[in-house]
């Protein structure tokens, strides 16, 4: 077809001489060729539709969000699209709250008998989707400055009073849970959705703005970054072809041991635990990366701080070493707290009224003060004098659980974050870069008030030699790490990076207890529901 269109324009264009057969650039002419008329019915444009111009539809946050709560609205014409909240009918008048998910607030819309489509008012429940048109108005009422005068009322989707499990008296989050596909309609939920939104965007504005690429790390990986050995398997040697399942002899085997030559990926693979020895790779050739994505962990946790799938954001800094992890650590961090603060003030008044008292002040605390540094060795020596009685025993050599976190921070530090560094190297993972001490490593978890560690990180260790016999003291298989060696065989440079759970930081930012409330679609032990 391109062809043909290009021989047109060039019998156009062409020279009269050409035209002539004996100057013909075909051995036919092609006036008189039987191809003429199919090449220029080829060439010719089919006609169809343009594409109608994205606009983008006003939301209620537009219209109640500003400083006026809306006032600058009155007497301008509207139109809303959500899902009603209340309805209340009186004698002359009904009063119906409309919610668009753009902010906390609704739109409390006034219909009148005069109403068009005010027959459907029977169909108005809560849960029903509407379209309402009207003109804004100031608020007789004392809850908003302005209301909609309706026009015009169209049900889109009806909901059964009867059934519809999320009415206006309150339920539990436990229950919530149970219908998560319909609790975003809730106003703690969707200010939880909201504010988790705020939080990613200013995520990837930080390290854009600091020259950050990001880059995608793969989620199915036959490397353990932690060498928990607490990974999902990814398989395909299990077959649901069978009726009631796959059965247990129809498993390949050799040596009485699951045959993994034969399977997908011909060798273990698994869903990834982290991103960082995958970004650590593009670190070393494009300086300073991050990655931000999902990660599995299977562990038989049934607690209110863990979760089966997570995001985790994993920044790697190459030419950098710990001091440089916590710079950047401790300035991101106070850069999405600002960034709420500032860009979701309904919500977090919200968390401040409803969720937990005094949030507003925790988090200014943290973009406002600077953070503390101490050793593990110190820290130790800090919660042994004390004097508290711990639930779980404070001792050098064994890991800090979150009552030691959380009084370093909340107690000996009056609210303010603190960095723990340098901890034993037994406690920690094999890639972290040993001290000269032979006894510790240059890691550091940040700890903050009411969650305690909220990022882990380290100095990664760039000297093939100690990361080859960090290897082998994790009994963990060199060959499956070659490709990470190679990096410290082929420029080598010290490197930095740190994880932080982007749950954990949801539950930092809303004072929501259980993280399971921090994510859309919690996977835990024994669910998998949505």
């Amino acid at each position: 077809m391109a062809a043909a269109a290009a021989a047109c324009r060039l019998l156009r264009l062409a020279p009269r001489r050409l035209r002539n057969p004996r100057h013909s650039l075909f051995r036919t002419p092609l006036a008189l060729s039987s191809g003429w008329r199919r090449y220029c019915a080829a060439a010719a444009t089919p006609t169809g539709d343009a594409v109608g111009e994205f606009r983008r539809r006003i939301r209620v946050a537009e219209v109640k969000g500003g400083e006026d709560q809306g006032a600058a609205w009155v007497g301008k014409e509207l139109t809303v699209r959500g899902w009603v909240r209340t309805c209340r009918a009186q004698r002359t008048v009904t009063f119906v709250e409309v919610n668009d998910g753009s902010c906390l607030s609704n739109m409390q819309c006034v219909l009148t008998p005069e109403t068009e489509g005010y027959g459907q008012i029977d169909s108005i429940n809560t849960g029903a989707s509407v379209l309402v048109e009207g003109v804004v108005a100031s608020s007789q009422g004392v809850k908003q400055k302005v209301e909609l005068k309706v026009s015009k009322i169209i049900v889109i989707g009806e909901s059964d009073p009867t059934s519809f499990p999320i009415q206006k008296k309150r339920a539990s989050r436990e229950f919530l849970r149970t219908v998560a596909h319909l609790r975003p309609r809730t106003n703690t939920f969707g200010a939880v959705a909201r504010v988790r939104n705020a939080l990613a965007y200013a995520t990837h504005k930080f390290f854009q703005d600091s020259g950050f690429i990001w880059v995608s790390s793969p989620i199915i990986t036959a490397s353990d970054c932690e060498g928990a050995g607490e990974q999902f398997y990814v398989t395909t040697l299990l077959s649901n072809s069978a009726e009631g399942g796959c059965l247990v002899n129809s498993i390949p085997s050799k040596d009485g041991r699951v045959d993994w030559s034969q399977d997908f990926f011909c060798k273990p693979a698994f869903l990834t635990v982290s991103g960082q020895l995958n970004g650590e790779t593009y670190a070393s050739a494009l300086s300073d990366i991050y990655t931000f994505g999902p990660t599995f962990r299977a562990e038989n946790s049934n607690t209110s701080r863990h979760l089966a799938e997570f995001w985790m954001i994993e920044p790697e800094l190459a030419f950098a070493d710990l001091n440089d992890d916590m710079a950047c650590a401790s300035a991101y961090l106070q850069y999405v707290v600002k960034y709420i603060l500032e860009n979701c003030k309904e919500d977090m008044d919200f968390f401040d009224t409803w969720v937990e008292k005094g949030i507003i002040d925790r988090l200014n605390n943290v973009a406002e003060k600077n953070f503390v540094q101490m050793s593990y060795s110190d820290a130790i020596k800090l919660l042994i004098g004390s004097n508290k009685k711990f639930e779980f025993p404070v001792k050098w050599g064994l890991d800090l659980q979150s009552e030691h976190e959380r009084y370093i921070t909340e107690v000996a530090f009056g609210g303010s974050p603190v960095i723990i560094r340098d901890y034993p190297k037994e406690i920690k993972a094999f890639y972290m870069r040993q001290n000269d001490d032979g006894k510790t490593v240059a890691a550091m978890d940040l700890l903050v008030p009411r969650v305690g560690e909220l990022i882990g990180g380290s100095q990664r260790e760039e000297r093939l030699d100690y990361l080859e016999a960090r290897l082998d003291e994790s009994n963990l298989n060199k060959d499956s790490y070659w490709w990470y060696l190679d990096l410290r065989r082929y420029g080598s440079v010290p490197h930095a990076g740190f994880g932080l759970g982007f749950e954990r930081l949801v539950q930092f930012a809303t004072g929501i207890d259980n993280i399971r409330d921090a994510i859309p679609f919690p996977r835990v032990p024994g669910s998998a529901e949505f």
